[in-house]
């Protein structure tokens, strides 16, 4: 009993502080940033295309397949609400088929390049330089150049068998997909910053007291970016906008440490401030 009551007291606790922490607004801020610069959007384009085509197979095929025999299975708990809650399902399931086939051979290179290059454009060069070839040209613009260091693989057996076992929880209307989306992302949310934590040359143990110190705040984040994830199809781009929202939060955080934003600035992000942006050029990636 002791057991439940400090499991419960802990998990009222995180998600408070995931609430308050502010780190949720910066998928959005990714988002908005994505379009706010199409330099961004013709690097990966070609990437995103054939990634695009392949969730646009995967969730079809899933739909026409899967989505009756679940909506029979959630009518159990859902009653009417249950063609809504399989077809939260299927996207859930489909997003976990479609996290295989492309996270692990074709996208884990470009969230690197793509967070390097929010990071140089923030202005810290010499953070991204420790792991990446950096080229300065003659008018000032910085040219991302190849990695020195293998790319992350962010892919994990137990991140997706926890995220199989809890599927079921979207049977149950609204509840459900909520406890879905913090118990997955206190886990998803750390990993949007493992380019960051290498970067810093951070080891295992240092890594986990960074996440443990900001634990509400992570939660937060993979909750905001799980959600966006399973949008039909574009979860893929919100992939790419995601990973672009943690270079941003990544940039205020190294801003914070050495004084140039105000404490509080984390716990409100607030606007996105591009007026000292370093002009980046990134080579397309295929």
């Amino acid at each position: 009993m002791d057991v439940l009551q400090r499991t419960i007291i802990s998990s009222i606790t995180i998600v408070k502080d995931a609430i308050l922490s502010g780190a949720w607004i910066y998928p959005i801020h990714g988002v908005v940033y994505f379009i706010s610069h199409p330099s961004l959007y013709r690097s990966v384009q070609p990437v995103l295309t054939k990634c695009l085509l392949i969730s646009a197979g995967i969730t079809a095929g899933m739909f026409v397949f899967t989505y009756l025999p679940q909506v029979a299975f959630c009518a159990i708990f859902s009653g009417p609400l249950a063609f809504a809650a399989a077809g939260i399902m299927v996207l859930g399931e489909s997003y976990a088929l479609v996290v295989m086939v492309t996270k692990m051979f074709i996208l884990e290179d470009a969230q690197d390049k793509i967070f390097d290059a929010v990071l140089l454009q923030q202005g810290h060069e010499a953070l991204v330089s420790s792991a990446r070839q950096i080229k300065s040209g003659r008018s000032g613009i910085k040219t991302i150049g190849r990695s020195v260091t293998k790319p992350l693989n962010r892919f994990t057996k137990d991140g997706l068998i926890r995220y199989l076992i809890s599927l079921p929880l979207n049977s149950i209307p609204i509840v459900g997909t909520i406890v879905f989306l913090f118990y997955n992302g206190l886990k998803a949310g750390p990993r949007y910053h493992s380019r960051y934590f290498q970067l810093k040359g951070l080891d295992a143990q240092e890594r986990e007291t960074a996440v443990q110190g900001k634990r509400g705040a992570y939660t937060a984040f993979g909750a905001i970016a799980l959600a966006l994830d399973l949008v039909p199809i574009a979860g893929l781009v919100f992939s790419f906008t995601s990973t672009i929202g943690a270079a941003l939060w990544a940039s205020d955080l190294e801003k914070k440490n050495r004084g140039e934003v105000s404490s509080g600035r984390e716990a409100d992000p607030g606007k996105l401030d591009t007026r000292s942006e370093v002009p980046v050029d990134i080579e397309t990636m295929w």
